[in-house]
């Protein structure tokens, strides 16, 4: 296919060396196929803030911290250098996740570099050597859900132990190969410690992840694992050692039946606004 414009650089720079093929677009990228001498990998391009329709970027960022002071003062003002680098900042961000995470033991791409927008990694495949597929995609025993569930609070707890929040964790971000799952979609990684959205966050991860693996064994819908690890954490009492049950002590207090139910709500709706978009990706 021809080679996409952001992608030149890359081929002459001698990084790349064929495009195969568009993989997929979302809300904050667009991904392809490359060849990169005897190695297949993905190039994921990011797109413009102007064209990202991640929603409420700002709060993912609370807390990222920057040690250049000149590039900090410049983000805060908004001028165009300060604009450039919020967006160098909110692309390496994804490296630099991947590389901590990686390190602490989740599985996640194998990233290569991110060059002028551009970001290198490892394409995850299946036992035949295909693009794995999306957990959307996969169907699975009850057995089988209980096992995956079990590994992506594994991975859960290890990120938060890293400091690290996924932030938009759903059946969309990660991908099946045939050693499981594999973790993916990273910029918008919340700081832990840093980001007063991160027990939302967190804990709209992990319930993603319950309603999903729910659809094939419904015990783990209620499972409370995300309360279980946030309240670890704050203690000081988190490791990645911790074993977890899912369960926290019951306080007696009336439900705020509002709450609970605005809560279904956003998660139904954050599941149809991802349907729609793969849809979207799949239509171009």
């Amino acid at each position: 296919m021809k080679t996409p414009k952001r992608i030149l650089p890359l081929v002459e720079d001698g990084l790349v060396d064929e495009v195969i093929s568009q993989l997929m677009s979302g809300k904050e990228a667009t991904v392809y196929v490359v060849r990169c001498g005897d190695a297949i990998r993905c190039a994921k391009v990011y797109k413009e803030a102007a064209q990202r329709s991640f929603k409420q970027a700002v709060q993912y960022q609370e807390g990222r911290k920057v040690r250049n002071s000149r590039r900090a003062r410049a983000m805060e003002k908004g001028s165009k250098f300060g604009r450039k680098e919020q967006e160098n900042a909110w692309q390496h961000h994804e490296v630099d996740a991947l590389f901590t995470l990686a390190k602490a033991g989740v599985r996640v791409p194998e990233p290569f570099g991110c060059y002028d927008g551009v970001l290198l990694m490892e394409l995850v495949t299946d036992e035949n050597d295909d693009v794995a597929p999306r957990l959307n995609d996969v169907a699975m025993s009850a057995e089988q859900a209980i096992e995956d569930h079990a590994v992506m609070m594994h991975y859960i707890r290890l990120m938060l132990c890293a400091g690290i929040i996924h932030g938009d964790l759903s059946e969309f971000n990660v991908l099946v190969d045939e050693y499981g799952p594999v973790i993916i979609d990273l910029p918008q990684a919340v700081n832990a410690s840093a980001n007063n959205n991160a027990e939302r966050m967190l804990l709209r991860d992990v319930r993603n992840m319950n309603l999903y693996y729910g659809q094939y064994a419904p015990e783990l819908i209620e499972t409370q694992f995300g309360e279980e690890m946030w309240g670890l954490y704050q203690a000081g009492e988190l490791t990645p050692e911790t074993e977890l049950f899912g369960v926290v002590e019951a306080i007696e207090q009336s439900a705020d039946v509002d709450a609970v139910l605005d809560e279904i709500k956003a998660a139904f709706e954050q599941m149809q606004e991802n349907q729609a978009r793969i849809q979207a990706a799949e239509e171009d």
